[in-house]
């Protein structure tokens, strides 16, 4: 696909999405496996499925709802993706970072991601939090691969501090505040839809990996082209110690995810009321 076509996509679900009210937005949140639940402290002005969106891919993951909610959130508009989209999926690099450019288009200033992930670090456990502080790509492929689209960002974005130190900083304070127990550790992202095998994760471990998952890095890779600032937390589901690895479900993972995003939506209201 070409820039020139890109470019216009992007610029046609952002005029669809301001037309149906979704005007001016100061903060974007993508909500992963489980954490849904975040819109429940959202004032919802406007909500739309995926579906309707010009040129917006639907999410095919059962736990994603697949829509985009708009409305007012600790006193700042914000839209939020209950549900977000994956390379395993079969979408392709610019499907899946869409949705991150068209949210820069209509004015966010800060973005905000969670994921479900495994615990690859064995001093932590499931249910814990982690803020991201570093990545490892092992997708097979790179939203910025191709011509540069010149109008979204430079051919060659330093990634020397992806997740956004004043926001880190802010979620931080948060935990200190209320108390809630947040590690710091290196997320790598892989391609799914498959759980790793022993090896795989004792080889993650060695490359110095604390979390495992299937998202994220694409979007953060697209936010630092656009010079958006973003910060990302993983709900560790599930725990990966090779020698002791019992099976895991989606339905388990979901049930962990649920149980502490209590936890994560104190931590995200108390950084996007204060950025």
């Amino acid at each position: 696909m070409t820039t020139n076509l890109l470019l216009k996509q992007i610029q046609e679900s952002a005029d669809f999405l301001n037309n149906q009210g979704f005007e001016s937005p100061d903060v974007g949140i993508v909500l992963g496996t489980g954490l849904g639940q975040l819109v429940s402290h959202i004032q919802v002005i406007h909500r739309i499925s995926y579906h309707d969106i010009p040129h917006f891919p639907v999410s095919t993951v059962e736990s994603h709802s697949g829509k985009l909610i708009y409305g007012m959130l600790e006193g700042k508009k914000v839209i939020a993706m209950q549900g977000r989209f994956h390379y395993y999926e079969g979408y392709a690099m610019h499907q899946i970072v869409h949705p991150i450019r068209v949210m820069k288009m209509l004015g966010i200033q800060y973005l905000f991601i969670s994921n479900a992930a495994g615990c690859l670090n064995l001093s932590w456990k499931k249910g814990d939090l982690m803020l991201l502080d570093d990545h490892i790509n092992l997708l097979p492929d790179n939203p910025l691969r191709g011509n540069n689209i010149d109008e979204l960002g430079t051919r060659f974005p330093d990634l020397s501090a992806p997740y956004h130190p004043k926001l880190n900083h802010l979620l931080i304070d948060a935990a200190n505040l209320y108390n809630i127990k947040l590690h710091q550790g290196i997320y790598v992202s892989v391609t799914g839809p498959m759980l790793e095998t022993r090896a795989e994760y004792r080889y993650l471990r060695m490359i110095g990996a604390d979390a495992v998952g299937m998202s994220t890095v694409p979007e953060v890779i697209a936010a630092n082209h656009l010079s958006l600032p973003c910060c990302a937390v993983s709900v560790l589901t599930d725990e990966c110690d090779p020698d002791n690895l019992k099976p895991v479900s989606l339905e388990m993972i979901i049930e962990v995810a649920t149980k502490a995003e209590i936890a994560l939506s104190k931590l995200m209201c108390y950084a996007i009321k204060n950025c």
